[in-house]
């Protein structure tokens, strides 16, 4: 396999020890200066130049962008996935995790957990958007900051507003969010690679810091991470659309609460606490990819005019609640059930005899105009009301 990774910091830890790797199993690892490829637009042939010549044919990029370059970097990723290159983290996937609200937008329509946030943009409602993320003490963020820089920690209301007021007056945009005091200045980094976790650690702030980043001086320890953390940092990277990433939890009382989703990991701080060959594994999967790569099942089967693919949900009340599938008469309506999804498990294939529960979700491929009869009416999503709504915050005692 040869394998190009984009790159500007060649001699970097984690990039060294991924050609290591690359090298050690016999691939061919080249590293590509990110900002010195060039996008190369024609009809019917994009292709992509290196020092000004074209690059020459790889099998697989491993995208390393900085937050300084994203707006380029994902550009270029963009590029080799319209010349059908893989790549394990798709420049949507980049983008999307690259922006702290973008990426709580996107997590928050799902069941995973996240901490209480808002995003305000006008002076007179930064007061109650911080009572709704449940008062001082308060953790305002900036936007695109990394490695903890940009997150600070407000520990009365009054001190709060002004550095959101300040922030604003310099034109930077800033989130709120709850600080969740039972984690104690620890949180949790689960390295997801395809759809697993391989290590994680929990790393520890130290002194009076509370941030726990590495390069903030915290500590890491290498953990057995708890199935419940596990299931929600894979669901987290697979709703990003990120395939090797760092995925950074918060041990809430109500269990994890996802901070951030990291599409260019460091390895040195969870490999040198967990002794794990990390590098190894990111090739290994790679190598997987290129050999067995993964089908965009939605593209490929609605290619047939007339036919498409739906999720198809089972409601309380349904008819075919307690009916196998043979017995729904799909089959005779040219409609092929692919998986069945049961409370977190997928059932690929399900067998004709498997009867259907409740709150059951079947991916279907099959006549568009058959399929619209199975699906049901779609009913309006309550509204949550807000957590603090329910138990609001209740102003300290008077000295």
């Amino acid at each position: 396999m040869k394998l190009s990774i984009l790159s500007c910091s060649p001699k970097c830890y984690s990039t060294r020890r991924l050609v290591e790797a690359g090298r050690q199993r016999g691939h061919k690892i080249e590293v590509l200066n990110t900002l010195r490829l060039t996008i190369g637009l024609d009809q019917g042939t994009p292709d992509i130049y290196y020092h000004g010549k074209q690059l020459k044919p790889t099998d697989a990029i491993l995208p390393r962008i900085g937050t300084s370059i994203t707006r380029y970097g994902t550009a270029v990723v963009r590029q080799f996935e319209q010349m059908d290159i893989f790549t394990p983290n798709t420049a949507a996937g980049i983008g999307n995790s690259r922006d702290k609200l973008r990426s709580l937008q996107i997590l928050s329509r799902h069941d995973v957990g996240i901490p209480l946030t808002a995003y305000v943009d006008d002076k007179r409602d930064v007061e109650d958007a911080l009572q709704r993320v449940g008062g001082a003490p308060v953790i305002i963020k900036l936007l695109e900051g990394t490695q903890g820089v940009g997150v600070i920690l407000a520990d009365k209301l009054e001190i709060a507003k002004a550095i959101v007021e300040t922030l604003h007056s310099t034109k930077q945009q800033v989130l709120l969010q709850k600080f969740v005091a039972e984690s104690k200045g620890k949180d949790v980094r689960a390295f997801v690679i395809g759809d697993r976790v391989v290590a994680a650690i929990r790393r520890t702030a130290q002194g009076q810091e509370f941030r726990s980043n590495v390069h903030r001086g915290g500590k890491a320890e290498a953990i057995h991470l708890d199935p419940v953390y596990e299931e929600a940092a894979v669901r987290a990277a697979q709703i990003m659309g990120l395939r090797v990433c760092g995925v950074d939890m918060l041990e809430g009382a109500n269990g994890p609460q996802v901070m951030e989703v990291n599409s260019s990991p460091g390895l040195e701080g969870i490999e040198g606490a967990t002794g794990l060959d990390l590098a190894g594994e990111i090739i290994d999967y790679i190598m997987d990819q290129v050999q067995f790569p993964e089908i965009d099942i939605r593209q490929r089967l609605t290619v047939s005019r007339g036919y498409s693919v739906a999720d198809i949900n089972i409601p309380e009340g349904s008819k075919y609640v307690g009916v196998t599938l043979e017995q729904t008469g799909m089959r005779e309506l040219d409609v092929v059930v692919l998986t069945l999804r049961r409370k977190g498990m997928v059932v690929s294939n399900p067998k004709s005899t498997r009867v259907l529960e409740a709150d059951d979700s079947l991916l279907c491929y099959g006549k568009s105009e058959h399929m619209k009869g199975l699906i049901p009416n779609k009913s309006k999503k309550r509204r949550k009301v807000s957590r603090l709504k329910q138990n609001p915050p209740t102003d300290p005692p008077a000295a």
